[in-house]
């Protein structure tokens, strides 16, 4: 795009921030409906780490959660399933189109559900926690490709934020269901197995939901114009935008988009001369091309480098094991009772909800890299504090109720700091 070209571009631009959802609001609501993806994600995170610890779960899944090593497994068997739901959408996605990848994938997040709720024996959660990852590994994928695709570029950090938004939203309603139906029957040897039935059953209300919806809502402007559909894409654009198909900012932001499906159409045919036939070997030849360019490309490997550590290291941070397993560090901390523990946990869940909120809204407007680094000091501290403080006083927590609190607080603050910075 010539340098004229993009100060019109810019002119005609709307808002960021706040504003700019506000100005988006058609948009907007497809990227909240979309996200219920995100949503799907994180009540299935947060709803596990609290059936782990209730009474009734443990006695119906005793061999599994009686040794750790196996009970890491039930935790970690979902994020294997996502891993593989990841690494096959984005062909799915390139195939089907985004909406129809979505939709494929709440169907099999649906199968998953229902084998755990209707779970008597280890064997089904495992098996239901992995083909739900599956799904769920694939919407974290394509929901935000979606996002991205639908959002004008001033607000399309905060919309593909909203993905996060969901998760935590996911993860804090997840935790305190867990809390109330904890009591159903009792606490302990009374507890009645709806305890944690009705928690994971509950995982098909959002999910049919966004099934149905998807059906109805509009393909990425993107994949229609990389589907030669540019007809189709231009009507997105105005549908989604409030303008005339006609207005400069949509024929302006069409261009955009069908400039880039032909660059990369074109630089694909210069580097892969040899796969251009149509033939179903070729075009196996020419994914498996592409993925190993992503290695033996330089300029791809930084990149790739860049985006798979920045991820990494989002884990690496220890939110998982805060989510899962949140029950049990509160009691490690010297917080007693189940109840008190599961109490403490939805406390995490709020604390990422309220502190994501800034993060979707003023992204645009604060950058990527200070958000990230002010995340990251203020849970490395976190981190360092509980640490000398469980070396400290590990062995004497009831007396020294101070610093266990104290300890909790910092465990709030670690999920309140990762909620603005790297979950977003």
């Amino acid at each position: 795009m010539s340098h004229a070209a993009l100060k019109r571009r810019q002119a005609l631009a709307g808002k960021s921030g706040f504003k700019g959802l506000v100005q988006n609001s058609r948009v907007f609501l497809i990227a909240v409906f979309a996200s219920l993806g995100g949503l799907l994600y994180g009540y299935n995170q947060g709803v596990f780490s609290s059936v782990l610890g209730m009474y009734s779960f443990d006695q119906r899944m005793k061999s599994a959660v009686s040794d750790a090593g196996t009970k890491g497994w039930l935790v970690a068997i979902l994020e294997l399933g996502a891993w593989f739901g990841v690494l096959c959408t984005g062909q799915l996605a390139d195939k089907l189109g985004r909406k129809r990848t979505i939709l494929l994938a709440v169907v099999v997040f649906v199968v998953g559900v229902i084998v755990q709720t209707a779970a008597f024996k280890p064997s089904s959660i495992f098996g239901g926690r992995f083909v739900t990852g599956l799904g769920v590994g694939s919407l974290s994928m394509a929901v935000p490709l979606y996002n991205a695709e639908l959002a004008p570029p001033e607000v399309r950090g905060s919309l593909v934020a909203m993905q996060q938004m969901s998760i935590v939203t996911g993860i804090m309603v997840s935790f305190w269901i867990d809390y109330g139906t904890n009591y159903i029957g009792g606490t302990r040897e009374t507890q009645s197995e709806a305890a944690w039935r009705i928690p994971l059953a509950l995982q098909l209300v959002p999910a049919l939901i966004l099934g149905v919806g998807v059906i109805f809502m509009p393909y990425s402007p993107r994949w229609l114009v990389a589907q030669g559909r540019d007809a189709e894409a231009t009507k997105v654009l105005s549908m989604t935008r409030g303008l005339a198909e006609d207005s400069e900012l949509i024929q302006i932001e069409y261009l955009e988009i069908k400039a880039e499906v032909l660059f990369e159409a074109e630089l694909e045919r210069a580097r892969y001369p040899q796969y251009q036939d149509g033939t179903t070997a070729s075009k196996i030849k020419l994914s498996i091309g592409k993925y190993a360019s992503l290695v033996t490309n330089r300029n791809y490997l930084i990149r790739v480098g860049v985006g798979s550590l920045t991820m990494f290291f989002q884990q690496w941070t220890g939110i998982n094991a805060v989510l899962y397993y949140a029950p049990s560090i509160f009691q490690a901390l010297g917080l007693s009772g189940n109840t008190i523990s599961l109490l403490a946990t939805g406390v995490v869940g709020i604390t990422m909800f309220l502190a994501t909120i800034p993060s979707v809204i003023y992204i645009d407007q604060i950058g990527r890299r200070p958000v990230l680094v002010s995340g990251a000091l203020i849970m490395g501290t976190c981190h360092l504090i509980i640490a000398i403080l469980y070396a400290r006083f590990n062995d004497s927590w009831p007396s020294h109720p101070a610093a266990g609190w104290v300890a909790c607080v910092l465990v709030w603050i670690f999920a309140a700091a990762f909620g603005y910075s790297w979950g977003v």
